[in-house]
């Protein structure tokens, strides 16, 4: 099977550099007509330039592609509005959204301000919330949609000093949740990519020997595999240095205690049951509401 986007139009935030770069010669490559999206700021957001995307958008050209570039600020809903209004008017359909714009501001949770907090907080998940509200309609229209969310190990995980980018991270995961189910009769699919690459972002954590393995050519195929025609949605999907694997939010069997029992003495005394990973499953919101509720109807004779 062979994966192409010929007649698709993709749009890629922070496409200027790095990963979201990659992503975007990448799907060209494979004939999707590409919105480069780019602001051109530093790392923590600051200034701004429309030569990175200029530069990816005659990258593409010089190789025969369609493409062109925009730099809206992804926080800002009227710009990112425009985007997605030129490329209707150009192509008339946007089929998948890659949200990968993001900035960093680093500091320990005792020192970091709350202008460093709300600014990680409004590109990483706002940012993502006003592309994918402002693509949501067409794709609805056209029962046809793509989107990938771009998560990271730091809110999967957790990663010291990056609060604001862990909160923000996990922020676009229940995003996904919520939207998986909204679209699935509309026939789009949403899903989580959890990479790992030798951007900008990550040139100052890591030593040389380990950036020179990360290479961002190396994410974007599961990119490419989540915004594809046959793709799976809900899904976290984690890559880097050509390891690709899924990674699950899993619950345990835990224990049910009777109304008279409901202390947390007893619930103490039962820790090892309740963190017992043998039989770890995965869950939805009505699966999860249900687990104990029938256990509780049997227990007192309640009818559900």
């Amino acid at each position: 099977m062979t994966i192409d986007f010929n007649g698709r139009v993709v749009i890629v935030t922070g496409a200027g550099g790095g990963l979201g770069k990659e992503h975007a010669l990448q799907f060209a490559a494979r004939g999707a007509k590409l919105v480069v999206n780019d602001y051109g700021g530093s790392v923590s957001g600051d200034g701004g330039s429309s030569e990175p995307a200029n530069a990816v958008v005659k990258e593409i050209s010089d190789k025969g592609g369609e493409a062109f570039a925009h730099g809206a600020d992804v926080t800002n809903r009227v710009q990112v509005d425009d985007m997605v209004a030129k490329a209707m008017a150009q192509w008339g359909r946007v089929d998948v959204l890659i949200n990968n714009a993001g900035i960093l501001r680093d500091a320990t949770f005792a020192k970091v301000t709350p202008e460093a907090f709300r600014a990680v907080i409004e590109t990483h998940l706002l940012g993502t919330y006003n592309c994918t509200a402002a693509v949501w309609p067409h794709m609805r229209e056209a029962a046809y949609g793509r989107i990938v969310m771009t998560s990271s190990s730091s809110g999967v995980y957790g990663n010291f000093g990056q609060s604001n980018y862990a909160a923000a991270k996990m922020g676009v995961v229940g995003l996904m949740n919520v939207l998986h189910l909204e679209g699935a009769k509309y026939n789009i699919r949403v899903n989580s990519l959890v990479p790992a690459a030798n951007t900008r972002m990550t040139a100052d954590l890591m030593p040389p020997p380990v950036l020179k393995l990360m290479k961002t050519s190396a994410v974007t195929p599961m990119v490419l595999y989540l915004a594809s025609e046959d793709a799976p949605s809900k899904r976290i999907m984690a890559a880097g240095s050509g390891g690709y694997s899924r990674i699950f939010i899993m619950e345990s069997e835990g224990i049910y205690l009777p109304e008279s029992e409901r202390t947390p003495e007893a619930i103490a005394a039962q820790a090892d049951q309740l963190n017992d990973k043998s039989a770890l499953d995965e869950m939805d919101i009505s699966k999860q509401s249900l687990k104990f509720l029938k256990k509780a109807a049997d227990d007192t004779g309640v009818k559900l």
